[in-house]
């Protein structure tokens, strides 16, 4: 994390203003590990939470020096209600919601815009080997709809759509109810 501003500020050097900041990194982690290896839990949370603020706090630095710029956060559907299956990381997606809504808000009138990406169940290379859950999508699918809500200037886009009532929902589930959901 030492490295991030030097890293952002040599490819503005080189390249010139920074149009758009992509975050797209993370990890699953083994969440029956994470239960019992407190490292494994915190290496989650430190690259899918606590690196990205890092890049965020960063990227929106130089963008707000520029004057302009966006920045698109690859938050998840499983920030939104946290679930037994994989609490370790559906607690750093919803640091990273938050602080992505905050900063936003912070950005507002400063000429970056920050767009927070919520995708459901993503088949790729992180959930290789998993079943599909229902409504899932593809790389190329969430691709598509990020770049039509940048043209849009929209603050958040869930991935598919149709997940944001599914969600709305959801987080009004009593929790004895949602403890018994499958994944």
């Amino acid at each position: 994390m030492d490295t991030h501003a030097d890293l952002l500020r040599d490819v503005a050097e080189r390249h010139g203003p920074i149009g758009v900041v992509v975050l797209a990194f993370g990890i699953l982690g083994d969440q029956a590990r994470a239960e019992n290896d407190a490292q494994h839990a915190l290496d989650v949370i430190t690259t899918d939470f606590l690196a990205q603020v890092s890049v965020l706090t960063h990227a929106s630095k130089l963008l707000r020096a520029q004057g302009s710029g966006d920045l698109v956060v690859f938050s998840s559907v499983a920030g939104v209600r946290v679930r037994r299956a994989n609490y370790v990381y559906g607690s750093a997606k919803a640091g990273l919601d938050g602080f992505a809504s905050g900063l936003s808000d912070s950005l507002h009138g400063s000429g970056v815009h920050l767009l927070l990406a919520r995708p459901g169940f993503v088949i790729g290379s992180m959930t290789e080997g998993m079943t599909p859950a229902p409504l899932s999508s593809t790389p190329d699918q969430v691709a598509d709809v990020v770049v039509a809500a940048l043209r849009k200037r929209a603050a958040s886009v869930w991935i598919p759509g149709t997940l944001r009532p599914v969600f709305f929902a959801m987080r009004l589930l009593p929790q004895w109810l949602w403890r018994r959901m499958p994944r």
